[in-house]
């Protein structure tokens, strides 16, 4: 099991959430997670990270699989101009390779933003980690755990 994986299971369980982690095998996008899942795309958890161009820090949002980030909307929220974050860069300050980004278990927490659009479901898939892990819970208990900010951003 990879340092990641067990880093957000560590967070599920000590946040007092079922451990309901599950191997999605190859899916890519977030339909097709959904399709795996049983779910619609809407309960897939994006999460779309940038880079806070005037203090140099990771900015996540999590959103909704059918949705996008208006980027003006996302950098009147963070307060700075954003920018693609590279790789090395996701990895140094989350912990977490792109593609396995998690809501929960951030080796530095960023400043995160919350699609209300979650809001609509009593269950939500977020990553866990890895490109073919994913953990579900209620919107209210990823909110409450991830320390995000409820905002409009799509």
């Amino acid at each position: 099991m990879s340092k990641s994986l067990k880093r957000v299971r560590a967070a599920i369980l000590d946040a007092g959430l079922e451990d309901t982690i599950r191997e999605t095998g190859h899916a890519t996008t977030a339909q097709m997670a959904a399709d795996e899942l049983g779910c619609t795309v809407d309960q897939i958890v994006k999460s779309i990270i940038f880079l806070g161009e005037t203090s140099g820090r990771c900015v996540l949002f999590l959103t909704s699989g059918g949705n996008q980030v208006d980027s003006v909307k996302a950098s009147a929220l963070a307060g700075e101009p954003l920018g693609k974050a590279d790789a090395a860069m996701i990895r140094a300050q989350t912990g977490f390779a792109i593609g396995g980004v998690s809501p929960l278990g951030h080796l530095t927490p960023p400043r995160a933003f919350f699609d209300p659009a979650l809001m609509d479901f009593s269950e939500i898939w977020g990553a866990a980690g890895t490109p073919r892990h994913v953990f579900k819970a209620s919107p209210q208990d990823v909110l409450k755990h991830s320390g995000a900010t409820l905002a409009e951003f799509t």
